[in-house]
């Protein structure tokens, strides 16, 4: 493997509190050194990095790459490669796809199909309930030892406490989280937006803010009782980022994440039967987004995960009602955090970037989300100041359902190193000196 060294950056690293103009340089697939000018091997790849951050690659908790079973939509060369664009090293994929990811030779289809991408790293999450069924629990170890890096049922509720409860249980034997997407699905309903004024306007059934925190509640309590890592998706309500602020509080092993598209927008984006900002759990009032700014800013909220959930153009182009839940989100992830939340002084970029990659790490004790010496030479390089607009039409993923259509945003991604090895230079690139 060439070295690589990166000249010139501003290196940002928030694990370290690191944040000044250097060179980084990268060998056998590891972080050498870090800091100051650097001499670098004979035939090392140069990198200008002259007015662009260097960081830690950005982590992924959640993510829909949906094969097997609905190609169509993406799949997982096509999903990691729009990961990689978007400066990820590492996502962790969902396993409800068609057949759900629930027994180990399907766990080691989706490691081997992500190795073959050789984009960004893809780790699978394997399934809470056989079939997604929500009734008898995985042979959880069996899926771990086929190297599933979670528990999920997500796209479903686990709602039966006590397999919940037996879950949190389990996995302490396997030091794996259990990910559970909270939502009383009798509460929400028929629900295809949140409950409120603008879907009273709009005549659509509502899903209200309890549906989700009657089940983060819940969750907390069985947390408390099993001392489970439990692992909250999607947080989107005001009374949820209460819920977990005052189980951190008592010292409940909670993490949780929010995804871009929660800070960033509310329920106003639903008007005139927007399909493409149909997500679930849904948009909800700038009152739950203000409440899921400030928890991610003190650190209730963990971390930011994008919850991609790529889907085809007919089926987003159905009546409301009928359409499909869910957007794609790792392409625009950095945009939407430097315009929704830097730019508005919600994060620093240094806590944007902690939020993307050192938190991830941090919750779930992985070796990536630093650029310490040693650690795993995943790198992103990007321009924080440059402004761009979306057009789903360059994305690498396969699906183009994003309510940012059109929109400008700041921040772009110019590289993304994994393991060492460059898996996206945007395109031109007249940095590069060899």
């Amino acid at each position: 493997m060439r070295p690589t060294l990166i000249r010139g950056g501003r290196l940002l690293d928030p694990s370290r509190s690191l944040d000044e103009a250097g060179d980084l340089l990268i060998e056998d697939g590891k972080i050498a050194s870090v800091g100051g000018r650097i001499t670098g091997p004979d035939g090392a790849e140069e990198v200008d990095a002259s007015d662009l951050v260097v960081a830690p690659a950005f982590i992924d908790l959640h993510v829909h790459f949906r094969e097997p079973g609905e190609e169509h939509k993406e799949t997982i060369r096509t999903g990691a490669a729009a990961a990689a664009a978007g400066g990820f090293a590492e996502v962790w994929a969902m396993p409800n796809t068609d057949p759900p990811v629930d027994n180990p030779a399907a766990v080691g289809f989706v490691r081997a199909e992500g190795e073959r991408a050789r984009r960004s790293r893809v780790e699978p999450i394997g399934a809470a309930s056989r079939e997604q069924a929500g009734e008898q629990m995985t042979e959880v170890g069996e899926l771990v030892s086929a190297g599933a890096v979670g528990i999920s049922d997500d796209g479903r509720p686990i709602e039966n406490s006590r397999l919940m409860r037996r879950l949190l249980e389990y996995t302490q034997a396997f030091g794996i989280p259990v990910i559970q997407h909270a939502e009383d699905t009798e509460l929400s309903g028929h629900g295809v937006m949140n409950e409120g004024v603008v879907s009273t306007a709009l005549g659509l059934e509502g899903i209200p803010n309890a549906s989700e925190a009657a089940m983060v509640a819940r969750d907390l309590l069985l947390a408390e009782l099993t001392g489970g890592h439990l692992h909250v998706c999607h947080v989107s309500t005001r009374q949820s980022v209460e819920l977990i602020r005052r189980a951190k509080e008592e010292g409940v092993p909670v993490t949780a994440e929010v995804t871009p598209h929660h800070l960033a927008l509310t329920e106003e984006a639903v008007r005139d039967y927007r399909t493409e900002a149909k997500m679930h759990p849904p948009l909800r009032t700038e009152e739950d987004r203000a409440a899921v700014r400030e928890g991610l800013a003190e650190g209730v909220l963990d971390l930011i995960a994008t919850d991609h959930a790529p889907h085809h153009y007919e089926e987003k182009e159905r009546e409301f009602d009928d359409a499909p839940f869910g957007i794609v989100g790792l392409e625009t992830a950095l945009g939407v955090g430097v315009e929704s939340l830097v730019r508005t002084g919600v994060l620093t970029l240094s806590e944007l970037v902690d939020r993307m990659a050192c938190a991830p790490a941090r919750a779930m004790d992985l070796p990536g989300g630093t650029l310490r010496r040693g650690a795993p030479a995943d790198v992103v390089l990007f321009d924080p100041n440059e402004s761009w607009t979306v057009d789903p039409s360059s994305f690498e993923s396969k699906a183009a359902n994003t309510p940012f259509a059109g929109d400008e945003l700041t921040g772009r991604v110019h590289r993304t190193i994994v393991d060492g090895r460059t898996r996206y230079r945007a395109e031109p690139d007249d940095r590069d000196a060899n």
